[in-house]
């Protein structure tokens, strides 16, 4: 056995072998995994293995489209041929208009990625599927590359071609213990001896927290027993004369596919069970759950009423087996939390279906840094704190039992609610705040007429759309006050601390005391990581001289990661978190500045304190740092207040706003405001997909100040000119916003992606931005807009369609 090696993969299912194959289709070969018994010993052998395109998101379409083409690729190979039906086909069911309005939305997105789903009726569904009832059925989405694949062949296919470049596969080797060294290289301690490495890889299926605390972490992944059957061959199914399609019913919770002449058939039923919280035999392997199928009887009867062949067939077997899930559903795939050097791939509840691409963008992470797609959506810092076995425990469950449900467009699930919340949370709930969360924490998403209102899940533009025209009118009338709960705050202190930032971002930091600047880091390719705003605050009684860094909520832990990743040896920096320690109170519209003003002692008139300023200062008897900053583009100030006065600070501002028409507005209503400013979203608009040029921040770069992350690969960039260019759109419909993820047309051709979509009530036009090829990123352009299965008149406009020259922000 090696004792040096570049990686070490510990586990040895779906989710090793193909970070192990891919990191040696990367270039390196120097790689191993270790296996505590047989490869897929763990979830891996009991899969249903179920092989689709389909995704919530155009990140996973592309891993799972890779993830087919892989297969196909080691189905057709002659030294180790893999047993794959690819292509049978396969159909999501929906009895709802709501349903196929998705459905609709995931072909639009789909498409965008190069693969083509059909949206069909009832009819159409049973003759593809002959053994399906049409009652209480509108229709489905089809999947022509949907199939499944043979579990145990795959994974040692994929370690098989791994072998061959290099990498060495030890079976039988438990891991003990993990040690990081001074240099963050690891060892891997095994019961056979020891192995340095570079990187470290948590692959460990359901074990995955029997490695996470070997290095001192927890890992948000919990598992659910799941059961399926495989029935007797079935008449029906050899007199179709074909594979019968695989088949998902989010409207009776189960689905089934063809195995050899019968049928495999799966439920997610309601009456679900976790496994192995408080720890797991060390002898479980290759093993089973006990068989349970009393607990899917309700399920089975609604299988049975939509095949009814289904009930006049035996059973030849039942499986019973722990699946992991993570607290959304989607796994964990990228780096791990506060650690160097070390990944996982975990939470994979497909992992069959969609380890393949997983393992291919975690290999592109390891060895490039960042991979071709953006991979937040799968990304292990996306849940901080709040992500404890409980809470994980709960959205597995939730999750289980809605997995062929999509989630709508503002659809908040209830499960593990409230996780995260400040002092104003119950005091807003009794005002009747709707809330919706960001990273956990419960924020305003607007205001409710009463207390019972409960808008329709649809694609459309739903029942709160008065309520939040309401609310924007009076921000840009009078004044409106939110409350912006957890949104990241990093005090940045140290002599070096302006040097090192002005090595990370891209543009000007600013060093005046008092003044307030926007900034963008941006990764080693020249593609943008963060956007943050910089505050430098100058000594007093509240801390030495700093620089308040803050960025988005839910980038808490993957900010952190790279600011203390890029510090050099010897650099005077350190970093405290104050994000779970203030909440800003945002003050909007013409009247702020009086109602600051008269709970607030100082000169807070324009000249004194101008856009873009910072003052410490009180607000009532609150201490309070307040920011002269607008995502609204209206006068506003962000009020920052330590969350032991955030109650005081609140009662003092909403008594100053009464005589000047203060009213509470919400996340709708901003999302509205900055998309009528060209304000950008990180993670929606910004990702690490384009650099600044591409996402239209060219005024935020600074080429020749020196050197800076990134700089290098941008001019690189820059020279070969734009891929693509983030557009303004008005779209021509009164009935939906455009989605995220949705097609952009011209002459059937697909020429754009939609990143963000809100109706700008002050303009008063439904907007949208895009990632489109250049020639079509004209102003003026008109395009065609794939919405909910309808082609809508798209036209290209300026950004900043409210107030262009930012005159009302500054006055």
């Amino acid at each position: 056995m090696k004792s040096r090696t570049q990686v070490v993969v510990i586990g040895g299912g779906i989710a090793g072998c193909s970070t192990l194959y891919h990191l040696t289709q990367e270039g390196w070969t120097d790689v191993v995994l270790v296996e505590r018994d047989e490869l897929t010993s763990g979830t891996t052998w009991h899969s249903a293995a179920q092989v689709t395109n389909f995704g919530m998101n155009q990140t996973m379409v592309g891993l799972k489209s890779h993830s087919i083409a892989l297969y196909k690729k080691l189905r057709d190979d002659p030294d180790y041929p893999v047993g794959y039906h690819h292509g049978d086909g396969g159909i999501r069911l929906a009895n709802t208009e709501a349903q196929m309005q998705g459905y609709r939305h995931f072909a639009s997105m789909a498409r965008g990625m190069g693969v083509e789903f059909e949206v069909i009726d009832a009819a159409e569904c049973a003759r593809r599927h002959p053994l399906i009832s049409t009652t209480n059925l509108l229709g489905g989405l089809w999947d022509g590359e949907d199939g499944d694949i043979d579990p145990a062949q795959l994974c040692q296919a994929l370690a098989f071609h791994a072998r061959r470049t290099g990498a060495e596969v030890y079976r039988n080797t438990s891991v003990t213990g993990l040690t990081q060294r001074s240099d963050d290289t690891w060892t891997v301690h095994t019961e056979k001896g020891d192995i340095d490495c570079d990187v470290v890889v948590n692959a460990g299926g359901y074990r995955v927290n029997e490695i996470g605390a070997m290095m001192g972490v927890h890992h948000p992944v919990a598992s659910m027993e799941h059961q399926y059957f495989v029935t007797e061959d079935m008449p029906a199914i050899a007199a179709a004369g074909h594979r019968m399609p695989l088949l998902r019913c989010p409207i009776s919770d189960f689905y089934a596919r063809q195995e050899k002449g019968g049928l495999l058939v799966g439920f997610y039923e309601q009456d679900c069970k976790t496994w192995g919280l408080d720890g797991i035999s060390p002898d479980f392997s290759n093993d089973l759950c006990p068989d349970d199928l009393d607990r899917v009887m309700d399920v089975l009867a609604g299988a049975f009423e939509r095949m009814p062949a289904l009930a006049e067939v035996g059973i030849k077997r039942v499986v019973n087996g722990p699946i992991t899930y993570t607290i959304d559903g989607a796994p964990l795939v990228g780096p791990i939390p506060s650690k160097r050097n070390a990944f996982c791939i975990i939470g994979l509840r497909a992992g069959l279906g969609e380890g393949g691409g997983h393992g291919w963008l975690l290999a592109q992470q390891i060895v490039h840094g960042e991979a071709c797609y953006d991979t937040w959506v799968i990304d292990p810092r996306r849940f901080t704190g709040h992500a404890n076995v409980e809470l994980t425990a709960i959205k597995a469950v939730e999750d289980y039992r809605n997995e062929f449900r999509f989630h709508f467009p503002n659809e908040h699930r209830p499960a593990g609610r409230p996780a995260k919340t400040t002092p104003l949370t119950p005091a807003l709930a009794a005002e009747g705040a709707a809330f919706t969360t960001v990273n956990g924490w419960e924020r305003i998403e607007y205001m409710k007429p009463r207390q019972d209102f409960e808008p329709t899940l649809q694609f459309g533009f739903d029942e709160a759309f008065d309520l939040v025209e309401a609310e924007v009118r009076n921000v840009a009338e009078n004044v409106g006050l939110t409350e912006v709960s957890g949104f990241n705050r990093i005090e940045i202190t140290g002599t070096d601390r302006h040097a090192f930032l002005d090595r990370l971002v891209c543009g000007t930091v600013p060093r005046r005391a008092g003044r307030v600047g926007l900034g963008y880091l941006l990764n080693h390719h020249g593609c943008i990581k963060a956007e943050a705003t910089m505050t430098n605050l100058p000594a007093s009684a509240r801390g030495p001289d700093r620089v308040w860094y803050g960025s988005a909520a839910a980038s808490e832990f993957h900010d952190m990661d790279w600011l203390r990743s890029n510090v050099h040896p010897g650099e005077n920096v350190d970093f405290r978190s104050l994000t779970n320690e203030q909440t800003i109170l945002v003050l909007a519209g013409p009247k702020a500045r009086e109602v600051l003003a008269s709970c607030s002692r100082g000169d807070w008139s324009a000249p004194a304190f101008p856009w873009l300023s910072a003052r410490e200062t009180f607000v009532g008897i609150a201490p309070a740092t307040v920011l002269a900053v607008s995502y609204s583009g209206e006068l506003a100030y962000e009020i920052h207040v330590p969350n032991s006065s955030l109650y005081a600070a609140w009662r003092a501002l909403r008594e100053a706003g009464k005589a000047r028409g203060l009213k509470l507005f919400g996340a709708r209503a901003v999302d509205s405001m900055r998309m009528e400013k060209g304000f950008l979203h990180w993670k929606a608009d910004l990702t690490t997909e384009y650099d600044p040029y591409e996402t239209g921040l060219s005024r935020f770069v600074k080429s020749n100040k020196g050197e800076f992350i990134g700089r290098t690969a941008l001019l690189e960039r820059q020279n070969a000119g734009p891929r693509r260019k983030l557009v303004s759109l008005k779209v021509a419909s009164s009935h939906s916003p455009a989605h995220a993820g949705a097609s952009l047309m011209r002459k059937n051709r697909v020429i754009g992606t939609v990143t963000s979509g809100a109706f700008g009530h002050r303009v008063r036009m439904n907007l949208a931005y895009a990632f489109v090829l250049p020639e079509f990123a004209e102003v003026g352009m008109t395009l065609e807009l794939d919405l909910l299965g309808d082609l809508v008149a798209t036209e290209v406009i300026a950004s900043s369609p409210y107030d262009p020259e930012f005159a009302r922000l500054r006055s």
